[in-house]
Formats: structure tokens, C-alpha cells, sequence
């Protein structure tokens, strides 16, 4: 009985230690695990885009570049052995204003200190005094108004980088375009917010001189008319006096809007004198999906053109092959440019963690302004999809060529490119 008593003993020692032993080796995978999840210092950039307002073409292709250069930043990092990792919060804005600052301060509950984004100007300007006051750096891939969004002087912005040009440089190209296809009137149309006004002013300016203005009608933009009845009878007045002096051939419409433009075409008559003439368009419609799927019979028989901002390096090319085969079709300009905006970002601020172990808002510009150098340059093995990023004094892009877009059958296809140092259009087909 003792023999049998001492043999339970020995068993139940021997389990109990097998037990405590299979504990420790569960344990210590899970130990390790902890200890390296908080080795690395994960990396928040907020994204502000349009997913569901006039600007959803733009802002779909932009965050799925933005996913992309993601996907490629945290593999840089794993093979630099760098102890840093990517994450992208994504806000929809709508291209309103006022949800693109609640968005923003979404994003600031999170932790969030830089955002790629938003898309329009009207945005960027209404989230400005919010950002500044609470130094979140924003480095928006497409707004462009001439006027500095509010700021004063270099200093009030800060914190806001746009890697386009301004629409200084737009505006050059499109009366560049308006000159070389020798039209002697124009009617123009335009959406009543900042982008809308910015680009206006500055081609009016620059026209005025040169072409007569027929009609000049603004309107609203949040939202956009629903009935275009009224708008469209305000530019066929123009249009009519202007064929009557010079001919169907010399005179053109220049509108400046977003995706509403294709509800605007859906609504003219046939017979309408305004498809009588051609149109010329801008950034805000290129690539516009809604004007394909929606107004593309009319679209085509205006010969509606439109320029953007054309800068692609050789990186771009595999960069659009990837996107081929995760998205289907090609990455736009702008996505292109948040795709570099993304990699700034995400370079600088591994620099500020590497230089002082936590975030610094200041050190953020700096280093930003530091990692463009060497990213332009290709110093840390990656270089720009969009050439070389140079800035001024106002953080905005300092220069670039636009490229002249035509809605065709199959779609948007780019047919020119207007050269800022000749201010010549170089057409690779004539409209």
C-alpha cells in the first residue's frame, strides 16, 4: 500500500511540474511578442479624401495609391531593419469644408499629427487655423488656389504643404490652350467656392486682354444646383452673341467645376448652341468617372478638355503596374502625388522618432523639408513617382507642366502637354 501510495506521489509531482513547465514554454512566445509589438513605434498618417462627394473619382484613386505606398513604406522599413510601422486612418470629407475640419479633429482624437489630404481648396482653407493652432501637419496632394488659403505670410502656413503648384501655373496652360486652338470668345462657368474663384481670377486675368468674355456666371458648390436650367440660360445668351461675331469655331466654354459638370451637360437641350462650340475644362474634371458614365455623348461631341498637373519619373511606371494589378486601371496624377506625399511623410517622421524617441510637430517640418533632398535624390533608395518635388518659400510645389486630357469612346486620354519653360502647348494630337 505504501508502494502504491509513494508511486501516486511521484506522478502527481512529475505532472504538476510538466504542467508548470508546458506554462512557461506558452508563455514565452507570447512574452517575446509583447516585448517586440512595443519595439515597434507604429506611425499614424490620416488620409482626408473624397469617397462619396464631387470629387470620388479623385479621392478613390488617391487613397488607393495612398494603400499602396503603404504596403511598400512598411516593407522598407522591415528590410532597412528600422523599427517602424505604417498605419493610414481614412476619413471621407465629401470635398466639404466644414467635414473635412470635423474629419480632421477625428483624426486629432486619434493621435493623428499628419494627414495627407484633403483634395480642395475650400477644404484646406477652412481646416488651416485648426491645423496651425494644434501644429498638424497637412500635405495635400491637389489644391492649388493661387492665394495662400488664408495665410499672410510664409510663416501662418506652416504647417501646410501642397505638392501641386498653385493654379498660377493652371492657368498659364489653359490660356495657353485657349490661345493655340485660336478662339476669340469665351463663355465661362465656374463653381463659387475657393478653387473655383482662384482658378477664375487668375485665367480671367490672363485673358482678358486677349479673348472677349461673353458671359461669366458662378455657382454654388455646397451643394451644387440640382437645376442647371437657369445657369445654362445665362451662358447660351453669351455663346449666341459670340458665335454671331465670330463664328462657331473661334468661341469656347470654360468651365470650372467637379463630377457636377456632368450633371450640368445631361441637362443642356440638344439643340442647345453650347454643344455647338467646344469646351475646355481643368483639373477638376480630369478623370471624372461620373462625366464618362453619365454625359459622355455630349462630352465628346464638345471636345471637352481638360488640364492637370503632368509629372511622372520612371518609378512610376512599376508603381502603375502594381496598381494594374490591385485595382484595375491606372493611378491619376493626383494619386501619384499622394503616393509621394504618403513616403514623405512617413520618412520624415521616422527621422523625428529616430532623433528624439517621440513626435516633435517642429522638428516634422524640418525633416520634411530635409527628406525631400534625399528623396528627390534617391539617398535612401527611393525615389518620386512625380520628379523632383521642389518647394518655396509658402511650402507649395514650385513649378511643373500640365497635361490636356480629352473625354473620348473609351474614355479620358491625354492628347497634349503644355510646357511651363515655353509656355507652349505641344499637342500629340490636335483636338
Amino acid at each position: 500500500m505504501k508502494k502504491v501510495l509513494a508511486f501516486l506521489v511521484v506522478c502527481l509531482v512529475v505532472l504538476s511540474l510538466g504542467c508548470i513547465g508546458g506554462g512557461e514554454k506558452t508563455a514565452t512566445p507570447s512574452s517575446t511578442e509583447s516585448t517586440k509589438s512595443a519595439e515597434v513605434q507604429v506611425i499614424k498618417i490620416g488620409l482626408l479624401t473624397d469617397l462619396s462627394g464631387p470629387l470620388s473619382s479623385d479621392g478613390q484613386n488617391v487613397k488607393n495609391c495612398v494603400e499602396l505606398a503603404k504596403e511598400e513604406i512598411n516593407e522598407y522599413f522591415k528590410e532597412k531593419g528600422l523599427p517602424y510601422e505604417v498605419e493610414i486612418l481614412v476619413e471621407d470629407t465629401r470635398t466639404d469644408p466644414k467635414v473635412a475640419l470635423e474629419k480632421l479633429q477625428t483624426l486629432k482624437a486619434q493621435d493623428v499629427n499628419v494627414v495627407v489630404g484633403p483634395l480642395s481648396s475650400g477644404e484646406v482653407r477652412n481646416l488651416r487655423s485648426y491645423a496651425t493652432s494644434n501644429k498638424i501637419v497637412i500635405i495635400s496632394p491637389s489644391t492649388a488656389p493661387p492665394q495662400k488659403i488664408g495665410a499672410m505670410k510664409p510663416e501662418d502656413k506652416k504647417f501646410i504643404f501642397r505638392f501641386v503648384p498653385t493654379d498660377l501655373f493652371q492657368s498659364k496652360a489653359i490660356a495657353a490652350e485657349i490661345e493655340d486652338l485660336g478662339f476669340k470668345g469665351v463663355v465661362i462657368i465656374y463653381r463659387g467656392d475657393a478653387w473655383g474663384k482662384g482658378l477664375h481670377d487668375a485665367l480671367v486675368e490672363k485673358i482678358k486682354d486677349k479673348v472677349e468674355i461673353g458671359a461669366d456666371v458662378e455657382y454654388p458648390s455646397n451643394p451644387a444646383p440640382t437645376d442647371w436650367s437657369p445657369y445654362i440660360a445665362k451662358l447660351e445668351d453669351g455663346v449666341k452673341q459670340l458665335i454671331d461675331k465670330y463664328g462657331k469655331d473661334k468661341v469656347a466654354v470654360w468651365v470650372a467645376g467637379f463630377d457636377e459638370v456632368a450633371t450640368l451637360l445631361t441637362q443642356i437641350p440638344d439643340d442647345s448652341p453650347l454643344l455647338q462650340v467646344k469646351w475646355i475644362g481643368s483639373d477638376g474634371t480630369v478623370g471624372s468617372q461620373k462625366i464618362v458614365e453619365e454625359a459622355k455623348g455630349k462630352a465628346v461631341k464638345v471636345g471637352l478638355l481638360s488640364t492637370q498637373f503632368y509629372s511622372e519619373s520612371d518609378e512610376a511606371k512599376k508603381l502603375k503596374e502594381k496598381f494594374k494589378a490591385k485595382f484595375g486601371g491606372e493611378p491619376e496624377q493626383y494619386g501619384l502625388i499622394a503616393y509621394d506625399a504618403t513616403w514623405v511623410a512617413a520618412l520624415a517622421y521616422a527621422e523625428v522618432l529616430k532623433e528624439k524617441g517621440s513626435y516633435d510637430p517642429d522638428l516634422m517640418v524640418q525633416k520634411i523639408k530635409e527628406v525631400l533632398e534625399k528623396y528627390n535624390s534617391g539617398a535612401l533608395g527611393v525615389k518620386p513617382v512625380t520628379g523632383t518635388i521642389t518647394l518655396n518659400e509658402w511650402n507649395d510645389r514650385a513649378s511643373g507642366d500640365y497635361a490636356i486630357y480629352k473625354v473620348t469612346e473609351s474614355g479620358w486620354k491625354m492628347i497634349g502637354i503644355w510646357h511651363s519653360d515655353t509656355n507652349k502647348v505641344e499637342w500629340l494630337e490636335k483636338p
